[in-house]
């Protein structure tokens, strides 16, 4: 075998291309890509710039989040136990005028920093300065498709300022930082904009060949307003415009009639479940054995640090799994090995990333986490799927490499400052309230 610049070696491996995993086994790296999988045995050398001995470890696909608003980490703790529309309207969107881009920045560094800490690889944002997010990206050295968020409110000049600054972003910042950002156009969603806004946007995600990230079907109470002033459902509306026609990142669902079902799954619209952040708002449980016995891509996501309150995908995968078995009434339902999936590989595809990321495979991308085993709560390891899903925690995640970077190891994050990240968001949120 070629000389590597990282090897890891000893561990478990899950690819993630299978139900099947890998005792002893081997991964090898070279020019940010995965040269090697497989039985460390069959290696006839173990030879690499960089060697990790990861004996008592799993070795797997790093985790993807794919809908979130990072610089939110600002408002974390500040709006609590609150019914959505009155989260957003008192509170959150107040705050949010007052952001300023070197807020953003900072906000969204302490949501990358976070999410190293916590075995996410990959992320899907969509919110304001979404520059200053890339920013963040590029230092972090995290993967992420991003979006700059569209809101017309009834303002036609807002809408069309805010679409704009969106494409150019979308055309600017495709392939940054190493080709580590994907970008995607981000409507809110279609409460917040105009049919003539929304048709707009469906043509550029064409023009541009663009992925188009959007809330729907959030609550009963948008669904009820939405059918009342528009006379259809939110998935009828813009299906009815060809807005589905492109490839379309959809977060919440919620509230889906039999009908809305059949458009997403006909659409081959991908939806991200966001249970814990659902929860919270109590707007609801997506039906997730509804979505998939249709063959509807589901992926998972935290949504913002406001709403969750965290971006911790461990968390999120466990309530996952158990809201639904709940929902059904059914155990069965939504076992572990099909929630960490959601997790990578059907978030690779959700996210337009399946040739990169998303499973572990030689020409991949070598994006991957490692979870130390040695815990009394992981201990003994009968089912490793259900051990990651239900015992694991996001402090067992012992290193995280991203584009065959190694950010963290040994849980010391080595791409960013961890001190002066926190100090400064904190000072930030500080200045923010006060203002």
């Amino acid at each position: 075998m070629e000389k590597a610049d990282i090897l890891v070696y000893g561990c478990i491996i899950l690819p993630m291309n299978g139900r099947r995993f890998i005792e002893d086994g081997a991964i090898a790296i070279k020019n940010g890509k995965i040269t090697f999988v497989g039985k460390r045995a069959f290696l006839k050398t173990l030879r690499a710039e960089t060697m990790i001995n990861a004996k008592g470890k799993v070795a797997m696909p790093g985790l993807i989040n794919c809908h979130t608003h990072v610089p939110m980490t600002l408002f974390r703790g500040i709006a609590e136990d609150q019914p959505l529309e009155k989260w957003l309207k008192n509170t959150i969107w107040p705050l949010e005028a007052k952001l300023k881009p070197e807020d953003v920045h900072v906000g969204a560094l302490l949501g990358c920093l976070e999410m190293i800490k916590s075995g996410t690889t990959c992320f899907a944002d969509m919110y304001f300065h979404e520059d200053m997010v890339a920013e963040a990206v590029k230092k972090s050295g995290l993967r992420s498709a991003l979006a700059e968020g569209i809101i017309e409110a009834g303002n036609e000049s807002l809408g069309k300022k805010m679409l704009n600054r969106s494409v150019n972003f979308a055309k600017n910042f495709l392939g940054y930082a190493d080709d580590r950002v994907t970008t995607f156009l981000g409507p809110h969603s279609a409460y917040s904009c105009s049919l003539q806004l929304l048709t707009k946007i469906r043509k550029k995600c064409s023009e541009l060949n663009v992925g188009v990230h959007i809330h729907l079907a959030e609550s009963k109470e948008n669904f009820r307003e939405f059918e009342n002033k528009h006379g259809s459902s939110e998935v009828k509306f813009l299906d009815n415009i060809n807005f589905f026609k492109s490839h379309v990142l959809a977060a919440h669902c919620t509230n889906l009639s039999t009908d809305d079902l059949q458009v997403l799954s006909h659409k081959n619209v991908n939806v991200v479940y966001v249970p814990v952040a659902n929860m919270k708002l109590g707007v609801g449980a997506a039906k997730i054995k509804d979505l998939t016995d249709l063959s509807i891509n589901v992926c998972l996501g935290t949504d913002g640090p406001a709403s969750n309150n965290t971006l911790d995908m461990f968390e999120t995968m466990k309530i996952a799994a158990l809201l639904q078995k709940l929902v059904y009434l059914n155990p069965k339902v939504l076992p572990a090995h099909e929630v960490l999936r959601m997790a990578t590989t059907n978030g690779a595809k959700a996210l337009r990333l399946t040739k990169n990321v998303g499973s572990l495979e030689v020409g991949k991308k070598a994006d991957l986490i490692l979870i130390d085993l040695s815990k009394p709560h992981l201990k003994p390891l009968h089912d490793i799927y259900a051990s990651i899903v239900y015992s694991a925690c996001r402090t067992d995640v012992d290193a995280i490499i991203v584009n065959g970077k190694i950010l963290m190891e040994n849980r010391h994050v080595k791409s960013l400052d961890e001190q002066a990240i926190m100090e400064k968001a904190e000072d930030t949120a500080s200045d923010l309230l006060a203002r």
